[in-house]
């Protein structure tokens, strides 16, 4: 599949920032992220119902892009030193692809390398000479339909800033304003950032791990009926009062991967111990966030299990142990004069355990619930949504299927050979459709 990069441009906001809202500060989460990007990629087929060519499609997101870059203020600054982005309006990347393919071809069988093509930047290691915050890659195939790959700084948003800045940025290009939101500035008053250099990571941090060879990704697919069977297991197994989606997935893929990395013998034992670490959206955990808070707003939640540990219903239990803990209670003392030696040493924790070696250490982000698919621009909601390839291993990616009907799409992240260990399980596959890619 050809992709060409047909032109580059910077897109500004359409009105100037004004000068009491140039200087933008952190907060000390954001401090503590390490200069990466985050990736999606939404895919549109051409819709005859809407009657807009794929060159109005073109026309219509860059001009709306503009107009949402004057909410969305910060993506179009650079960076000023470690904790606060300069809004000077020198705007995002915007470039135009084409690609002899159809939307579909990749829909149905997708593959990482394709999938990095279709976004601006390769967003598995650190880009340290990219300025922009935010950059966008608009591919036209000669089917009639597009994707936009879009690759946010991690440094000042996380995933569900993200998912509400293309909503925003989709309802400004249907011209209704509205139904998207504009951003809430406050993390930086509720988490003052301290600009401490050894909370600050870079790529020879040890949270930072080094790109794997051999890494291979496979994308599992959980029906809503299959989630509903592993409920009601989890729930009669365990005692958990209404497990949700995200819990018992997480606990079956972390089961099924320990099992993968210990022999391959399918009863749940890893190898030695093993620590599941989790995002933790504070959005609807901190009074004063919403889901329009702009910002790096989330903490890492822990999970152990032991090596004699069998099966993935125990595991549900401990995961909500572990969210039970980000309580009113933590809120109060994040929000507290404490509040950044508590962020510190949630974050610094993983470091810890990533450096020590001692441990297998597997990592969960979920972008379920976030308003993904929420980017109708004026031709339909996207036919779906997709993360690009990603090298670190141990990763695991939770996303709402297509039909938003409460499905999950899994893209798991391993070694080849843990991964082939993991396809020949029986157990998982009965749980959810497997997809190579």
């Amino acid at each position: 599949m050809k992709i060409e990069i047909v032109s580059t441009q910077a897109i500004k906001p359409c009105t100037v920032t004004p000068p009491h809202l140039r200087d933008f500060k952190l907060s000390f989460i954001d401090e503590r992220i390490p200069p990466s990007y985050i990736p999606l990629i939404l895919y549109y087929t051409s819709n005859e119902d809407s009657n807009i060519s794929q060159s109005e499609m073109c026309d219509r997101l860059k001009t709306s892009l503009s107009d949402a870059l004057a909410q969305f203020y910060p993506l179009a600054g650079r960076m000023k030193g470690q904790i606060s982005v300069d809004c000077n309006d020198d705007g995002v990347l915007y470039a135009e692809a084409t690609a002899d393919a159809n939307v579909l071809d990749i829909v149905e069988s997708p593959h990482p390398q394709i999938l990095d093509d279709l976004v601006p930047f390769v967003t598995n290691g650190y880009v340290s000479d990219a300025p922009e915050q935010l950059a966008v890659q608009v591919t036209s195939f000669n089917c009639g339909g597009i994707t936009i790959g879009l690759c946010i700084s991690h440094r000042i948003a996380d995933g569900c800033t993200l998912s509400s800045f293309i909503k925003h940025w989709a309802a400004t290009a249907r011209g209704d304003g509205s139904s998207g939101a504009s951003p809430v500035f406050n993390s930086a008053t509720l988490f003052p950032p301290r600009n401490t250099p050894d909370f600050t990571p870079n790529s020879n941090s040890p949270s930072v791990q080094p790109l794997s060879p051999n890494l291979v990704t496979r994308r599992f697919i959980f029906t809503p009926s299959s989630i509903q069977s592993l409920q009601r297991e989890a729930a009669a197994s365990s005692g958990i009062l209404k497990p949700t989606r995200v819990e018992v997935v997480t606990a079956l893929i972390w089961s099924r991967c320990m099992a993968a990395k210990g022999a391959g013998n399918g009863n749940g034992k890893g190898k030695g111990k093993s620590v599941a670490y989790h995002t933790l959206n504070l959005r609807g955990k901190v009074p004063a966030l919403s889901e329009n808070s702009f910002g790096n707003l989330f903490q890492m939640i822990r999970a152990e299990s032991g090596a004699a540990e069998a099966g993935w219903v125990p595991l549900v239990g401990k995961l909500r142990a572990a969210f039970d803990k980000v309580d009113d209670e933590y809120v109060k003392r994040l929000l507290g004069e404490k509040g950044f030696d508590l962020a510190k040493e949630n974050f610094m924790e993983i470091s810890r355990v990533l450096a020590a070696g001692d441990v297998e250490v597997f990592r969960f982000s979920s972008y379920c619930r976030f308003a993904v698919y929420g980017g109708d621009f004026g031709w339909g909601r996207p036919v779906w949504v997709s993360n690009s390839s990603y090298r670190n291993k141990n990763c695991v990616f939770l996303f709402d299927s297509v039909d938003c009907s409460g499905g999950i799409e899994a893209w798991v992240v391993m070694s080849d050979r843990d991964m082939e260990r993991l396809e020949q399980d029986l157990e998982f596959p009965s749980f959810a459709s497997c997809f190579l890619s």
